[in-house]
């Protein structure tokens, strides 16, 4: 079924497409030279299951070819659904690829749309995102429309974000979401002006001896307090998967 999904998006694409693992059992269909599935997608979904481990319904926000929310509902009972909004339409149509290879159907709502629209009168214990993280005009702009998107705030930012993670919350729910290291105070501020709290953050290393790359947060409508974890670290000096990134990786099928 993968290699038919495979040929039919080049054709419809004009370029080449790769099938890779998502998990120990599921896959992932992405464009060879665009925005691809990574390791805080990775980080950003073991996060949110730690949070919400027994989430039966879950929100993705600009869930892009799917890599977080997928990731998510792998993990949770057969009874869990996830419900995806994107608004790039080559992600979009990826996301709808992936959800058909996976046989996710049945259990997968993928919206196109902007977050900042989606009107949905609907609350989810758990949401997920991954906003971009450059302001325009703080770097060169990809000529990629995908990669333009997944970067840079061309479409909503991260308050955005928040605001619409407040806007579906259930009281007990949690919004769990990543963001650049340097720019963590702006993310706690955007989650506090949108009438959340943020209950926990930690951040991540890419390798050890270099500083902090990205920030994971879980964030509440109320918090008794902050709770800052120790860094995780992705790989050794040496490029060895550390042993707590094998473990998230074992967590998803990985052996």
């Amino acid at each position: 079924m993968w290699d038919a999904i495979r040929n039919e998006l080049e054709a419809e694409l004009h370029e080449s497409v790769t099938i890779d693992a998502l998990t120990g059992t599921w896959s992932i269909a992405q464009r060879a030279a665009g925005n691809r599935h990574s390791a805080d997608d990775v980080l950003t979904a073991d996060y949110a299951l730690r949070e919400a481990p027994a989430a039966t319904q879950v929100l993705d926000l600009g869930t892009g070819i799917g890599g977080v929310g997928l990731l998510v509902l792998s993990q949770l009972t057969a009874a869990a659904r996830l419900v995806c909004v994107e608004a790039q339409a080559v992600s979009h149509r990826l996301l709808l690829a992936n959800i058909a290879g996976n046989h996710l159907g049945d259990r997968v709502e993928a919206h196109l749309g902007d977050l900042r629209e989606f009107a949905a009168d609907r609350r989810f214990p758990l949401v997920t995102g991954s906003p971009p993280y450059f302001p325009l005009g703080t770097g060169i702009l990809p000529d990629d429309s995908q990669k333009a998107h997944a970067r840079f705030e061309l479409r909503g930012d991260v308050s955005d974000y928040a605001r619409a993670a407040e806007r579906h919350l259930t009281g007990e729910g949690v919004f769990v979401f990543c963001f650049p290291t340097p720019q963590r105070d702006r993310a706690l501020t955007a989650v506090a002006a949108a009438g959340l709290a943020t209950s926990s953050y930690r951040d991540v290393i890419p390798r050890v001896s270099l500083r902090p790359l990205f920030t994971l947060f879980a964030c509440r409508r109320s918090a008794s307090e902050l709770r800052i974890e120790p860094p995780l670290a992705i790989r050794h000096e040496d490029g060895r998967l550390t042993e707590e990134m094998q473990q998230v990786r074992r967590r998803f099928g990985f052996s």
